[in-house]
């Protein structure tokens, strides 16, 4: 069965969408997970087949189940939420590899700090009025001016994870 994707504009359904990270600390022994509870997005399918989209994240929002850890996360130690408000993932280039892969390539900003990103997806569900994508990739943070690490702590690299779910917008 071959998809097809609808042409037109795609509004990111935010009550059907999850962003999440994760991340090991102390020495790895402890996983820390948050979701982000702000974010927006949408999206274009051309008409041969490609896409471009932005997906934007509250830095903010993010909610680790604990507080002051989230207040630190805040700060300028890491996303430093009040000189840098907002996540940007720019999608410059999406494309269904087979009938349920997608190849994305694109531009992570954090902190002001922008970086080339490439990861695939995989399509979920696709019909001519929502569509699905998850994905998983890794972000190094040390990239984004987030290299706090007090007594070496923190390593490796933080892995985000989505759903997301797009519907089709009025012609």
């Amino acid at each position: 069965m071959t998809v097809t994707v609808e042409t037109g504009t795609w509004q990111l359904d935010r009550t059907a969408s999850t962003v999440a990270l994760k991340h090991k600390t102390m020495w790895g022994l402890v996983t820390v997970k948050g979701t982000f509870s702000g974010f927006a997005g949408q999206g274009e399918v051309r008409p041969d087949g490609s896409a471009v989209g932005t997906l934007t994240l509250d830095a903010a929002s993010l909610d680790t189940k604990n507080a002051k850890r989230d207040t630190h996360l805040r700060s300028a130690d890491f996303f430093d939420v009040d000189n840098h408000p907002e996540i940007t993932l720019t999608v410059r280039s999406a494309e269904l590899r087979d009938d349920k892969t997608v190849h994305i390539v694109g531009q992570l900003t954090a902190r002001g700090i922008s970086r080339p990103l490439t990861f695939t997806a995989s399509l979920v569900e696709a019909d001519a009025e929502a569509l699905t994508l998850n994905a998983e990739f890794t972000v190094d943070r040390d990239q984004f001016g987030m290299g706090w690490n007090q007594m070496g702590m923190i390593r490796g690299a933080t892995t985000v994870t989505t759903t997301l779910r797009f519907s089709r917008t009025a012609a």
